[in-house]
């Protein structure tokens, strides 16, 4: 069992930047995909960034301006977040993918209110 803690979230202008972090309990080693997921007030949690195994995949509305990035022994995840628009405004989760005996279980932290004023 993992349990995920998001935090860096909080008030900044367009145009300013924010790093997310989540702290894993345990150890990260085990979960093979790393994400954040955003909820805008009125809308549905929408995928933002994942990594794995070095890789990294953006959402095309954040590619070029977040940065998504692990470090194990810390077994913390990061979101750079950088020129940010109102648009960006949500709740930020953080998402973690475990794969045991071909069955996919999912830990997610409780999130952090990123708000972006125009």
């Amino acid at each position: 069992q993992v349990q995920l803690l998001e935090s860096g979230g909080g008030l900044v202008q367009a145009g300013g930047s924010l790093r997310l972090s989540c702290a894993a309990s345990g150890s990260i080693d085990s979960l093979v995909v790393l994400g954040w997921y955003r909820r805008a007030p009125g809308n549905q949690r929408e995928w933002v960034a994942t990594i794995r195994s070095g890789y990294t995949n953006y959402r095309d509305s954040v590619k070029g301006r977040f940065t998504i990035s692990r470090d194990n022994p810390k077994n913390t995840v990061y979101l750079q977040m950088n020129s940010l628009k109102p648009e960006d405004t949500a709740v930020y989760y953080c998402n973690g993918k475990q794969y045991i005996d071909l069955k996919v279980y999912d830990y997610w932290g409780q999130g952090t209110q990123v708000t972006v004023a125009s």
